[in-house]
């Protein structure tokens, strides 16, 4: 596949041969397909991603400047980690908790470095690969669901729950948001038979992230969508393509109403969507119901500098935090609880300010970002600290900014060159 390497699409600073090129490429999607195979440890995304670090360490990778703040906030966050876990490193659990959110951090340095350069080509496959994964991921979700393979309903279901190659629906769900962003924008803005190719995708993941009666998810998909929807009407350049993606929006609201109403003439489905669909949960009221523990954890904290360790939150109350935020300041202490929503806020205005950079990635960073801010508010009641698709979108953030900063410099001296005296 080739992409022109103009100053917008790449770092001309390090030239690379076409075919180093094309292999860092295939490794961006290789990482991001494997990334919906995670039902098994170490997961195809752990080797992916180690493999591609080799091959980019190996081919050239920088650290630029505008990522340091990151790489202190990362370190801080586990030092954090880390420190409060020095009692219970006698607890096999608690130090590959320990491990694995190093790792995590490694890995959204890595994405960053990696989307910093090559920006256009390298997002385009990694959003390609995503939507492989994603479609595979569904496929057998679905057919677990409907009992479509032999003894596949135990493996890829959970308390009648599509969960398909996750362990969990509601990471399930959480990981096709973005994917159904990337084909959404397809559906709205690119020519007939591309644009038809991702209906078909975007139906089946949305059918998936359906059955996965994951309650965030379901919000998750309708705001992040919206949002990015939104954005795209307002970054378009013509009112032509205004209107295109307003009529196209309308449709597939439509489209996906009537898809609800076949599913729900299910008796089984309908039970099962009455019962996700209710705010009167017995786990989510009552004094040490999932808002209940927030507000104990909150108070706990506060008494707490070096708060109590990873995976010790069940030991006080019933259930786990639910509440990123919260873990980071009863898994880390204060350290790790400041550190924690500084690094995610700052990404968020971060992103924000660069919305409205005409870059020609444009597009995929309204689709990364919508679906990052949307995990974001996912943090208020779920536990997303080892999500690694939560963590490919930090990176992926940091990177596409470093590239738009690097992107309006070189615009400001090929528009201004500076003549010799």
């Amino acid at each position: 596949m080739a992409y022109a390497a103009t100053a917008g699409e790449m770092n001309t600073a390090v030239p690379a041969a076409p075919g180093v090129l094309a292999l860092q490429r295939a490794m961006v999607w290789l990482v991001g397909a494997s990334g919906a195979i995670v039902f098994i440890e170490p997961s195809p995304y752990e080797i992916a991603t180690l493999l591609a670090a080799v091959v980019f360490f190996a081919t050239g990778l920088r650290l630029k400047l505008v990522l340091m703040p990151l790489v202190l906030m990362l370190v801080l966050l586990n030092v954090g980690y880390t420190i409060s876990a020095i009692p219970l490193f006698d607890k096999p659990a608690v130090v590959t908790w320990i491990a694995t959110s190093w790792y995590m951090a490694v890995t959204v340095l890595f994405f960053a470095m990696v989307i910093s350069e090559d920006t256009t080509a390298r997002l385009d496959m990694l959003r390609r690969g995503l939507v492989v994964g994603a479609l595979v991921a569904s496929l057998l979700a679905i057919a677990g669901y409907f009992h479509l393979i032999p003894g596949g309903n135990d493996l890829l279901t959970l308390y009648g729950r599509a969960r398909g190659t996750f362990k969990d629906p509601n990471v399930l769900g959480a990981f096709l948001i973005l994917p159904a962003l990337f084909a959404l924008q397809s559906v709205v803005s690119d020519k007939f038979g591309k644009a038809f190719r991702n209906v078909i995708a975007f139906g089946i993941m949305s059918l998936a992230i359906l059955l996965a009666f994951s309650r965030a998810a379901w919000g998750g998909l309708v705001l992040t969508s919206g949002f990015m929807l939104a954005l795209m009407v307002l970054t378009s350049r013509t009112n032509a393509q205004r209107s295109r993606i307003i009529i196209m929006a309308i449709v597939a609201a439509v489209l996906g109403l009537a898809l609800i109403a076949v599913l729900l003439s299910f008796d089984a489905t309908a039970e099962m969507f009455k019962q996700r669909a209710s705010f009167d949960q017995s786990y989510d009221e009552g004094r040490f119901g999932r808002f209940g523990r927030h507000i104990l954890g909150a108070e706990m904290a506060l008494d707490l500098p070096f708060g109590i360790g990873p995976l010790q939150f069940h030991r006080f109350f019933p259930e786990d935090t639910h509440n990123s935020y919260l873990n980071a300041f009863m898994s880390g202490g204060w350290l790790s609880g400041v550190c924690y929503p500084a690094l995610v806020f700052t990404t968020v205005i971060m992103g924000f300010r660069h919305i409205f950079v005409r870059v020609p990635w444009q597009r995929a960073y309204l689709a990364v970002f919508a679906a990052f801010l949307g995990t974001v508010g996912e943090n208020f009641v779920i536990d997303t600290d080892h999500w690694r698709h939560f963590w490919m979108m930090l990176g992926a953030m940091w990177g596409m900014i470093a590239a738009a900063q690097a992107y309006k410099i070189r615009a400001v001296e090929d528009a201004c060159p500076i003549s010799p005296p």
